[in-house]
């Protein structure tokens, strides 16, 4: 006759949820080279776009020099603001994190493939805007911009149905709102895609509308947090 104790139902549900804790737990990386990472790459994209505007040559009148650069000023004021965009939305999103996964981790390094395009494509945009390649250069750089965008709002849908990932969950309700609100910022970029087949210079307007909603809506989301976490 045995001396094994006898498991029941209790025991065996014990031991499964233990296990996916446990499973749950070697899937996890550290968050915060995620973070530092991710900055890294924000951080030299951005410098990155500045060394493509050339500085005057002596002996040449300066503000005509620079007024010939206006395509140079605004494709850098556009992808700065699209990046900074981009970077704060990032870091609000992994504030609300307490652990990342494998899955955050890739999504997280085709949004860094994304930015890192950007002064490539910024360049080509603003090199042919005055020419007969405009349509090609600024649809070039509209879908780089979608994809990066495409990406983040990827991640944050993934993190939000994620529980064991984040701080709480308020946080939850949190990211899905800011993830809703990026479809518009998502869909004008659609449009300014489409309008760059007969309009180039106008959808690099539409670029920028979008670089700016990209600023505005991560904030937008931050601030009602802390009304919550407030109220509860």
């Amino acid at each position: 006759m045995s001396d094994e104790p006898k498991r029941t139902p209790e025991d065996s549900g014990a031991a499964t949820q233990d296990g996916s804790a446990a499973k749950r737990e070697v899937n996890t990386l550290p968050l915060d080279r995620f973070n530092s990472f991710s900055d890294g790459v924000f951080a030299i994209a951005i410098t990155l776009l500045v060394l493509e505007i050339s500085v005057p040559h002596a002996g040449v009148r300066v503000l005509p020099a620079l007024r010939a650069q206006w395509p140079d000023f605004l494709g850098y004021f556009i992808s700065f603001a699209f990046i900074g965009g981009i970077w704060v939305g990032h870091s609000g999103v992994t504030k609300f994190l307490k652990r990342a996964d494998t899955e955050s981790y890739v999504l997280n390094l085709l949004l860094l493939l994304f930015v890192g395009l950007l002064p490539f494509s910024t360049a080509l945009m603003v090199t042919h805007l005055t020419g007969a390649d405009a349509k090609v250069t600024a649809g070039i750089y509209g879908v780089n911009l979608l994809l990066a965008s495409v990406v983040l709002s990827l991640l944050i849908l993934y993190l939000a149905g994620e529980p064991s990932l984040l701080v709480d969950n308020i946080a939850e309700g949190t990211l899905r709102r800011i993830s809703r609100r990026r479809w518009a910022a998502l869909g004008l970029n659609v449009l300014a895609i489409a309008v760059t087949l007969v309009a180039p210079r106008a959808a690099v307007g539409l670029y920028l509308v979008e670089s700016m909603l990209l600023l505005v809506i991560p904030f937008l989301g931050l601030r009602r947090h802390r009304v919550q976490r407030r109220a509860g």
